[in-house]
C-alpha cells in the first residue's frame, strides 16, 4: 500500500521546494507497494509533515491552527529506517495528548498534568511502533477531553490554547479530539489517534472533512489513556480515507491484560483492510434515521445527495422514524459523572510521579488556585458535579437503563425490526463559530450518542460541504460489527458524487 503522496500536503508548502530537500538515506523500498516508495521519499514526506506543522501552527504569519503541541524532530530518520517494516512502513501518526507516549508529558490539556511524563507508551502506541509506525507528535485537545464544563469551547486547553478548523479558522474544530482532526485535515501527518466518550472522534472528523472511526468499546485498549468513563471510552483512528482507518485499526485492535474490557478483542479482531477495495452496497438494506437529518437546509441537501449515491450503488434505503429517548441522555450523565470521579482518581493515584494531583478533588483545587489560566474562559461545573456523584447504586441503575435504551432497545431493535444492516444519519451539522466567551454552539444533537452509550461501532465518512464547511455521514452498527461498517463506508466513499474542497486556512468567507 502506497504512502500518501506529497499532493495531500498544503499548497503553501509545495510552493517552497527547499522544504523537500532531504538528507541522503538508504534506498530501501516498501514491499508490496503498488508503486515503490523509497526510504528517501519517506524521509522527504516526513520532513514536509514537520514543515507543515511549523507553517500552519507556529508561524505568526500563518493560520496558527494550534493543532500539534509536541513534535518528534527525529521522525524523518525514523520513517526512513522503518520504510520497509510492518504494515505501517514508516507512516507518521499523531497522538491525542490524553494518550501516554514515552517521549512527552501526557497532559490532557491541563496544567495540572504538565509534569506527567511517565516514560511509557500506551499499549496502542506500542502496537503502532511495533508495526512500523512513527509517532510524529502529540495533538491538542479540548481540556480533560471536554468533560470539565458544559460551556466549554471545543479545542481549547490551558496547555495548547485554542485549536482552529483549517476549513475556516474562526470556526470550531469540534471536540475533544480537535487537534487530531485539524492536524490531519491540514496534512500534518498521515493519520491520528483520537479518543471518544460521546462524539469526540466522530464530531471533529465530520467537521474537519475526515474519516473517523469509533470502534466497539473493548476492541482497542484504554490502558494509560486519561479516562472519563470505562463504560464508553475508546481510542480510534482519524484519517483521510476509510482504507487508512481500517489499516490503523488492524494494528491497534486487540486484547490487553491491563484492560479487562478488551478480553474479547482478540476473538473479534480481523484484518480490517481485507476485501475493502471490492466491498459493495448492492442489496444492502440501510436504515435512515430521518429525525437525525437536522433542520439546516444545507445539511438536508448533502444528506439527500448521499442517499441518492447509496441508491445508485444498489443499496435499499429504509426510513426509520426514531427519536432518542430523553431518559437515555439523562442516565448517561449520571454514569459519566460517577465514572469520571472513580476512573480519574484511579488513573491519577497510579501515576509514577511528578504529578501532585492524585484525585479529582485535587484537580478541582488546582484549577481554583490557577483560575487566571485554567478558568478564564469557562468553569469546572462538571468536575464539581462529578465530585459529589458518589451513589454507586444510582450509577449501576443508570448504566443498565442507558445501555438498554441505546443497545438492545435502540440499535439492536432498530436493525432487527427494520431488517437493516446499518443505520445512517448526518454525523453533525457544519462547524459553528469559535466562542470562548459563551462556549460551543451546535445545530443539532449528534447522531453518535446511541453508538457511544451502547459501545457499538460508529464510522463517519465525508459526504459533502455546506458553504465550504464539511459534513460527515454516519454508519452505525451492532456490537463487534466494526468490519462491516468499514466495508460499507468504503463502498460509499467510492460511490460519493459530492465534490469535496480542500481547507483554505482562512477565516470563513475570506
Amino acid at each position: 500500500m502506497r504512502l500518501a503522496t506529497l499532493a495531500v500536503l498544503p499548497a503553501l508548502l509545495l510552493a517552497q521546494p527547499a522544504l523537500a530537500k532531504a538528507k541522503p538515506k538508504p534506498a530501501a523500498v516498501q514491499e508490496g507497494a503498488a508503486a515503490a516508495v523509497t526510504a528517501v521519499e519517506v524521509y522527504q514526506q516526513t520532513e514536509l509533515r514537520i514543515a507543515a506543522i511549523a507553517a500552519l501552527d507556529d508561524d505568526p504569519a500563518g493560520p496558527q491552527l494550534n493543532a500539534v503541541i509536541a513534535v518528534n524532530q527525529d521522525a524523518p530518520e525514523q520513517s526512513a529506517e522503518l520504510s520497509n517494516v510492518g504494515r505501517l512502513q514508516g507512516r507518521t501518526l499523531l497522538i491525542k495528548d490524553n494518550i501516554e507516549t514515552r517521549e512527552w508529558a501526557t497532559t490532557a490539556g491541563s496544567l495540572a498534568l504538565k509534569d506527567n511524563k511517565t516514560g511509557r507508551d500506551a499499549p496502542l502506541v506500542a502496537r503502532l511502533r511495533a508495526d512500523g509506525g512513527v509517532i510524529l507528535g502529540k495533538t491538542n485537545l479540548s481540556e480533560w477531553a471536554n468533560i470539565r464544563s458544559p460551556s466549554s469551547s471545543s479545542g481549547w486547553s490551558a496547555v495548547g490554547g485554542q485549536t482552529r478548523n483549517p476549513y475556516a479558522t474562526d470556526r470550531s474544530p469540534c471536540g475533544s479530539s480537535a487537534g487530531s482532526g485539524a492536524a490531519i485535515a491540514a496534512g500534518m501527518a498521515w493519520a491520528a489517534i483520537g479518543t471518544e466518550t460521546d462524539g469526540s472522534i466522530t464530531c471533529p472528523a465530520s467537521m474537519n472533512g475526515l474519516v473517523g472511526f469509533k470502534p466497539t468499546v473493548g476492541l482497542v485498549s484504554r490502558t494509560y489513556v486519561v479516562p472519563i468513563s470505562h463504560s464508553q471510552d475508546t481510542p480510534g483512528p482519524m484519517t483521510t480515507s476509510v482504507a487508512d482507518a481500517a489499516l490503523v485499526l488492524s494494528v491497534i485492535a486487540g486484547s490487553d491484560p491491563l484492560d479487562p474490557t478488551t478480553a474479547e478483542a482478540d476473538k473479534h479482531k480481523v484484518d480490517y483492510t481485507t476485501g475493502l477495495a471490492t466491498s459493495s452496497l448492492r442489496g444492502v438494506r440501510i436504515g435512515v434515521l430521518t429525525k437525525q437529518a437536522g433542520r439546516h437546509p444545507g445539511v438536508k441537501r448533502v444528506f439527500d445527495q448521499a442517499q441518492a449515491d447509496l441508491v445508485r450503488a444498489g443499496a435499499v434505503l429504509v426510513p426509520i422514524d426514531y427519536t432518542f429517548p430523553d431518559a437515555m441522555g439523562d442516565d448517561e450523565g449520571t454514569v459519566l459523572y460517577f465514572e469520571l470521579r472513580e476512573d480519574m482518581g484511579k488513573y491519577l493515584a497510579a501515576l509514577p510521579g511528578g504529578v501532585s494531583s492524585k484525585t479529582l478533588a485535587d484537580v478541582i483545587a488546582f484549577n481554583q488556585a490557577n483560575a487566571s489560566t485554567e478558568l478564564r474562559w469557562f468553569g469546572q461545573e462538571s468536575f464539581e458535579r462529578a465530585e459529589k456523584n458518589t451513589d454507586r447504586a444510582a450509577h449501576d441503575k443508570a448504566r443498565a437503563n442507558s445501555f438498554r435504551l441505546a443497545g438492545p432497545e435502540g440499535i439492536d431493535a432498530l436493525l432487527a425490526k427494520n431488517n437493516v444492516t446499518v443505520l445512517i444519519a448526518p454525523t453533525e451539522g457544519p462547524a459553528g463559530m469559535i466562542d470562548l466567551v459563551t462556549g460551543d454552539h451546535f445545530l443539532s444533537i449528534g447522531a453518535g450518542s446511541l453508538a457511544a452509550i451502547a459501545g457499538y461501532p460508529h464510522l463517519t465518512v465525508p459526504m459533502g460541504q455546506v458553504e465550504g464547511m464539511p459534513v460527515g455521514l454516519s454508519f452505525i452498527g451492532a456490537q463487534w460489527d466494526d468490519k462491516r461498517m468499514l466495508d460499507l463506508g468504503a463502498a460509499y466513499e467510492r460511490a460519493r458524487t459530492a465534490k469535496l474542497e480542500k481547507p483554505k486556512f482562512k477565516r470563513w468567507g475570506e
